[in-house]
């Protein structure tokens, strides 16, 4: 199994190098006349970018020092971002050359031949030669390499204002066949996958916390993914959800990331800042059942989900909600007669076309659906992880409207 896992990593960073390597002979040196600092200028970024990724990544993982993870986290990550679509539009490039290249020689064919130039006087032939104009394969390069980098830092620029400028309220109604008349639309603040950390901090905590207490709700389902790092580094950061409020309070699950950062004592701290934990338990609302379990990330920390302690013993006749941090966990939540779960993790796939993979890897990528006679709402999340990017999968907080099939 590790010779398999070796091999993996290998044949990963060969293709991630092999990437790079191209990304650079076509921005770079093809788009550089020769040997000078335009072209060792660029050499350096194309080393340096990726490793400031890695080591933004090695120290988030590791626990490096706060200040220090902050420092490379910013450059490290915005360049996994910008290398991505950077590449991309790279590879829209090679489809276009041949178009630009016939465009080049067409003009260059059409137009009248130049006079000969007459003999140079001879007090003359001491001057400089003058400076070659460009070829036109080095034009041809330039106008590529400079188009691809352009939109490569439009779209990672715009994708990291959609994120900072926070998510977007979302409305969903859903209909529960068990809920009763009096309940019908009670609203659920969905908040998913905030990860705040090195690059998110404090000031989106509280634009977070203000867009949520703008939609008014019932109640405040945290649905795992709140942090990415210790209670130590990020307590000031998570501080500001202590304000949330609604009707019924706000209840939270553990996602993935919070066993990458210590889920006991993430559990312990947010229940201090007002959160009430649901780690495989339930809670009676009045109309329905409320239950959360942990994320199956947890099974490695002996804390996995326990399905039969949140959800057995209860009344079958009741609607109940599960707060389940990722959507494969639908399929438990199937046999166990829960009406609607509400997750996120996928981030939508956050950066195009990642939602591919992340739409292969998961039930449900986004939105509403239905198994069985249980639904599935998947936030997009509020946040980001890695890159402070969004491309194509816009972040959100939604409002889960619970309709009465009786109203």
């Amino acid at each position: 199994m590790v010779v398999v896992l070796v091999l993996v990593a290998v044949v990963v960073l060969a293709a991630f190098a092999g990437l790079h390597y191209y990304a650079y002979r076509r921005l770079v040196r093809a788009s550089t006349a020769g040997p000078g600092w335009p072209r060792r200028l660029g050499a350096a970024v194309f080393v340096a970018g990726p490793v400031l990724m890695f080591a933004a990544l090695a120290a988030e993982r590791a626990g490096a020092p706060f200040p220090l993870q902050r420092a490379l986290a910013w450059p490290g990550f915005l360049w996994m971002a910008f290398a991505l679509y950077l590449l991309l539009a790279l590879l829209v490039g090679e489809a276009v050359r041949p178009l630009l290249r016939r465009v080049l020689d067409r003009r260059a064919g059409g137009s009248e031949p130049a006079p000969e130039a007459p003999e140079p006087e001879p007090e003359a032939a001491s001057e400089p030669a003058p400076v070659a104009a460009p070829t036109r394969r080095l034009v041809l390069a330039r106008t590529v390499g400079a188009a691809s980098a352009v939109a490569a830092a439009g779209i990672v620029g715009n994708g990291a204002y959609g994120v900072l400028r926070g998510p977007k309220v979302k409305r969903v109604t859903v209909p529960l066949a068990k809920l009763p008349r009096a309940a019908h639309g009670f609203r659920i603040a969905v908040v998913s996958d905030v990860h705040l950390g090195p690059v998110l901090g404090r000031g989106f905590a509280e634009r977070v916390v203000d867009i949520v207490n703008g939609t008014q709700p019932d109640l405040i389902a945290v649905v795992g993914d709140l942090v990415d790092g210790s209670v130590e580094d990020l307590a000031p950061a998570v501080a500001p959800l202590a304000r949330l409020r609604s009707r019924h309070g706000t209840y939270f699950v553990t996602g993935n990331h919070e066993y990458f950062s210590g889920a006991d004592p993430w559990v312990a701290h947010v229940r201090e800042i007002g959160m009430r934990p649901l780690a495989n338990a339930r809670v009676e609302m009045g109309a329905f059942d409320l239950a959360g379990v942990n994320d199956i990330s947890g099974e490695n920390y002996g804390e996995g989900p326990d399905y039969a302690k949140a959800l057995g013993d209860r009344d079958t006749s009741r609607a109940a909600v599960l707060l389940a941090h990722q959507p494969v966990m639908i399929h438990e939540a199937v046999k166990h007669g829960v009406d609607l779960q509400l997750s996120g993790h996928t981030h939508g796939g956050q950066l195009w076309p990642g939602n591919f993979v992340a739409d292969a890897a998961n039930p449900t990528l986004a939105g509403l659906d239905t198994y069985g006679d249980t639904q599935l709402y998947v936030s997009r999340g509020a946040g980001a992880w890695g890159p402070p990017v969004r491309v194509g999968a816009p972040s959100d907080i939604t409002v889960v409207e619970l309709a009465s099939r009786q109203a």
